[in-house]
């Protein structure tokens, strides 16, 4: 009974993406006001003819008299005390206020087989996503960072279903779901909130969080939870970097100082920091990108290939264009090079 409670805890804290047409409260409010309609009309019914209705206790049915029963008959207790008696009351009550009756019960039993029905829904939505997800990026922190890194993914190809947002804020997880990503509420410096994300299946993990200590434990327990994944971190502070490696991370940005590079060449050359701002944004202009050496270009030199070459990864060591080593290539290589972006990528992966 407790790990049934704690496994219903887990997936409740999971927020799928999905089109909701109007929300929770504003449907049973619909459905409340639904009720109370038909409640209305049957009792204007059984007031305009009440006449026809007799009252055990008084003989005569009163404006209250036709609100008892109308309320008694559509939640069908009927205690017998009022009754129709004239032909007309018993022909009305058949035409009328049965289909009424069965229509209030309709309202009230269909609110319920809703709610089940999606929940049933939401649990079997949450169970397949979790067995169909692999090899998924996890985004920690949604705010500026985060997103910015979300934006930089998705242009390069990246579908929405294979990103996982992951923050303590529920509105922030909210606005995820708006945009069609999977979001986990809670503190990523927990191991079962990043379980909750399957961080231990996951591909590539960005940390984007507000704080660098808050930083440098979700590093820690990603690494721990997770061997093999890509673990990206940004850091405020250029002198925690290093403390962030030590965690795990296999890259870290200090946002300060890229923004403060950024700047400073700008100043020097506004052509030159429009130029660098144009590289790192994809999606548009020119896109810096790191692809495999092709066949073709095995066993020649870096440049005689046909994309603007700026470095060549091999192995462990990165090596620039005019580095002698870097020549000739091999198969093994991985080239980190400048190409116009292709303006249909994004749209094609937005849609």
């Amino acid at each position: 009974m407790a790990r049934h409670a704690d496994e219903h805890l887990v997936t409740s804290r999971v927020k799928l993406p999905r089109r909701i047409v109007d929300r929770p409260l504003r449907q049973v409010s619909k459905r409340l006001l639904m009720a109370l309609g038909v409640l209305a009309v049957t009792v204007f019914i059984v007031w305009i003819d009440r006449a026809g209705y007799h009252d055990n206790s008084d003989d005569s049915v009163d404006f209250l008299d036709s609100v008892y029963y109308a309320t008694v008959t559509l939640s069908t207790t009927g205690y017998g005390d009022i009754v129709p008696y004239s032909d007309g009351a018993r022909l009305i009550n058949v035409v009328l206020v049965t289909p009424l009756r069965v229509l209030f019960l309709i309202i009230l039993v269909g609110t319920t087989l809703e709610v089940l029905t999606e929940r049933t829904r939401e649990e079997w939505r949450l169970n397949r996503w979790r067995s169909n997800l692999r090899d998924h990026t996890v985004i920690v922190g949604f705010g500026t960072k985060g997103r910015s890194a979300m934006q930089t993914l998705c242009a390069t190809g990246l579908k929405k279903d294979q990103i996982v947002i992951v923050d303590p804020s529920a509105k922030v997880i909210e606005a995820a779901n708006a945009d069609g990503f999977v979001g986990v509420i809670g503190d990523a410096t927990r191991s079962d909130v990043l379980l909750r994300a399957e961080l231990q299946r996951a591909r590539q993990i960005v940390i984007a969080t507000q704080r660098d200590d808050t930083a440098v434990l979700v590093a820690l327990t990603a690494r721990q939870l997770n061997r093999g994944a890509k673990i990206v971190a940004a850091v405020r502070e250029e002198e925690n970097a290093p403390l962030l490696r030590q965690s795990g991370a296999d890259a870290v940005i200090t946002s300060a100082s890229a923004a403060g590079r950024l700047l400073g060449l700008s100043v020097l050359s506004p052509v030159a920091g429009t130029v660098m701002e144009d590289l790192i944004q994809q999606g548009s202009g020119l896109d810096l990108i790191e692809r495999p050496v092709i066949k073709a270009e095995v066993g020649r030199s870096v440049r005689e290939t046909d994309d603007l070459v700026v470095s060549v990864l091999r192995g462990h060591r990165l090596l620039g264009y005019d580095d002698p080593a870097a020549s000739p290539l091999q198969l093994t290589d991985r080239l980190i090079t400048i190409v116009r972006a292709d303006p249909n990528l994004e749209q094609n992966n937005g849609d």
